[in-house]
């Protein structure tokens, strides 16, 4: 991408006589720590022009991705499925709830964490650039065989929530909270989808995804917390078959 918009920069300070850059600062690729991440990181930049007051419904703005999220990739310059597989494996269902995923934050304001960019590439909590280039040096990646009632059982234990009240229907904040610690165990341990943990407790993706969202904060904000969890994890995969993750 910088080599592109050199090129287009040279080329249409020729033709156009001309000098200087063209566009504000370099191109960014920024690396994601958590699905949830991506998922909030998108709505966010989808919302940018709304933010900005330039309009207010992020479709009248053409001059972003919203419109192939919204059609399910078909003109494929965008690769939609890292965002989209996050809610469902129904293209139209992913659309839907993505859709409204996003229309949710229509009233959010400045995020300031997204603007945290670590070395300049990496978004995430503390460390997670070394960890990210460590494990490129690696040449396989493990997850451990979990499944996700045996986390639901750790997590029984562990935070004192029944298992009832976690796999219930009910709109219960226990049984919301100990979901989401589920939903964060499975995805870092195990290596589930987000659409594989909602449709196991037959919720939907995008409060799932927002609550392995505040699990994350939780995990950087609150040490009582993150010592619980840290235990969990190391009983969860002490004496675990490891598989390589292809």
């Amino acid at each position: 991408m910088q080599r592109l918009q050199f090129r287009y920069t040279r080329n249409y300070n020729i033709r156009y006589r001309t000098w200087g850059h063209l566009f504000q600062g370099r191109y960014k690729a920024i690396l994601c720590e958590k699905d949830s991440y991506l998922v909030e990181l998108s709505a966010y930049i989808h919302l940018n022009p709304v933010r900005a007051g330039l309009v207010r419904h992020p479709m009248e703005y053409r001059w972003t991705s919203y419109g192939s999220y919204l059609n399910g990739g078909k003109m494929g310059i965008v690769d939609v499925e890292p965002v989209l597989g996050q809610f469902s494996a129904d293209k139209g269902k992913a659309v839907r709830a993505y859709e409204q995923y996003v229309l949710d934050h229509m009233g959010d304001g400045h995020r300031g964490e997204f603007y945290k960019v670590e070395d300049q590439r990496f978004l995430g909590s503390e460390g997670f650039s070394d960890r990210i280039q460590r494990g490129a040096r690696e040449k396989v990646e493990h997850i451990y065989d979990i499944s996700l009632g045996d986390i639901v059982g750790g997590v029984e234990m562990r935070f004192g929530m029944p298992a009832s009240v976690i796999r219930g229907m009910s709109r219960n904040r226990k049984g919301a909270s100990g979901r989401s610690i589920v939903g964060y165990l499975g995805r870092k341990l195990a290596g589930y989808p987000l659409s594989s943990i909602a449709d196991y407790f037959r919720r939907d993706p995008v409060s799932l995804c927002q609550g392995m969202a505040k699990v994350e904060r939780r995990m950087r904000e609150e040490d009582g917390f993150r010592e619980k969890l840290m235990e969990l994890e190391k009983n969860l995969v002490e004496g675990r078959k490891r598989k390589i993750k292809k």
